[in-house]
């Protein structure tokens, strides 16, 4: 009857995957192994069916639970230490306030490269943002003048008969004349005059220089009209404000006093420029008078930060060598 009990001993044992093994390799896979098999023929009840149903009071202590741990979460994420910082900084990648023990002693590294600059780096630091400030100024330009730079492509790429007679005289011109009002339009509106301004404000600048540049350029376009069918020509308010104004800047800079040499600069420059232009020239040059009385300040106020060290750094007999020579030829503003 060995075969009739192998048969049945099969058939009961369909579902147990080990029934093949050894019966020691058996046991220590059964041991060892995370997943566990069974081979009794009573099904093993579901986790899901096996744990009782939450009761209602059971539900609404762990719903206050995760609603105190997510409130917390976001108490932690928006807390600061005893410096203003926050506690978890954005670098961090659990913004739940997890691992808040580990940042606190956390410095950025722009932070810590301007703690340990020297005082000539510090000072070509304002005097390379000043020059940076006008390329960024002419890349902005050229984004506003992008479809005038197509068309000047297009003509150089594939000229029509009167364009290669021209040489796309029209199509540069055009170029010309977008390239320098926008930059003009840029200066004036205050872009990238301020250091700490956040770049959607910058591109909300860049984006009304570029709506004022239509502005102008639909006005020419009517004054033409007008010009060709012989009716008076319109006159039309000025397109570039008196002062700096922009809808993303909140406090306009105050109006620049002029010396008499820099009145003699803008009435020098104003004149080079055609009538239509001069008004946009005109807050152009203020603006760009009024970055350099910016840089001009910073770099005073570096100077005076510069002698406040020394003086202290000789109150605690800390002088250095340089702090001497400082001394006795009075850079920056100790003479004064």
């Amino acid at each position: 009857m060995s075969w009739w009990s192998s048969l049945w001993a099969s058939s009961s044992s369909a579902d147990d995957p080990l029934r093949k093994l050894d019966p020691k390799l058996r046991e220590f896979l059964e041991k060892e192994s995370p997943v566990k098999y069974s081979s009794s023929q009573q099904p093993q009840p579901p986790a899901a069916q096996s744990a009782p149903p939450l009761q209602p009071a059971a539900k609404s202590a762990a719903a206050a639970k995760s609603a105190a741990a997510e409130s917390a979460a976001a108490e932690a994420a928006t807390a600061e230490d005893d410096k203003g910082h926050p506690a978890v900084p954005r670098e961090s990648q659990f913004q739940d306030g997890r691992y808040a023990h580990l940042w606190k002693t956390y410095k950025p590294l722009a932070e810590i490269e301007a703690e340990t600059k020297s005082d000539h780096e510090k000072l070509m630091d304002v005097l390379e943002g000043y020059k940076d400030r006008k390329n960024q100024i002419g890349k902005a330009a050229l984004e506003n003048c992008a479809l005038e730079q197509v068309d000047w492509r297009s003509c150089m790429s594939n000229p029509s008969f009167a364009d290669r007679m021209t040489m796309c005289r029209s199509q540069i011109k055009k170029f010309e004349r977008c390239y320098m009002t926008q930059t003009r339009l840029l200066k004036a509106l205050g872009y990238l005059s301020t250091v700490d301004r956040s770049p959607e404000v910058e591109e909300d600048i860049q984006m009304h220089a570029d709506a004022l540049y239509q502005r102008m350029m639909a006005q020419d376009a009517e004054i033409e009209a007008a010009k060709k069918e012989g009716r008076p020509i319109p006159k039309f308010s000025p397109v570039m404000p008196k002062a700096p104004a922009s809808a993303a800047v909140a406090t306009p800079d105050p109006p620049l006093e002029l010396t008499p040499e820099q009145q003699e600069t803008l009435k020098f420059r104003l004149e080079k420029v055609s009538e239509e232009d001069r008004a946009a020239e005109e807050e152009a040059v203020r603006a760009e008078m009024r970055a350099k009385a910016e840089v001009a300040s910073r770099v005073k106020g570096l100077w005076k930060q510069q002698e406040l060290e020394r003086k202290e750094r000789k109150e605690r007999g800390e002088a250095t060598m340089w702090d001497k020579v400082a001394g006795a030829f009075g850079t920056g503003d100790s003479k004064k």
